[in-house]
């Protein structure tokens, strides 16, 4: 089952690093002060703890503009779905 929210940026954990493309950054800045967050990043949820693996533009962008939240699919997952994708 999957639903839309607002998490903490904080809460997220990022547990796969990424350089991201400053240029797309920016322009998702850019957009989402202008207006608001569009698309909802991706989140798994195991055992009460989110993690996040992709949107990592979008995340970046929230996090510089000084955002508490981010909008967020958020899908329960067993801890073995996790393991899949740190593996």
């Amino acid at each position: 089952m999957m639903r839309v929210q607002e998490i903490s940026l904080n809460q997220i954990k990022r547990p796969l690093p990424r350089a991201n493309d400053p240029n797309k950054v920016q322009a998702l800045m850019e957009s989402i002060a202008a207006i608001g967050q569009q698309e909802p990043i991706d989140v798994l949820e195991v055992e009460g703890e989110y993690y996040g693996f992709s949107g990592c533009h979008r995340y970046e962008a929230c996090q510089r503009l000084g955002k508490e939240t981010i909008i967020a699919r958020v899908r329960k997952a067993p801890r073995s779905v996790l393991k899949m994708h740190l593996a």
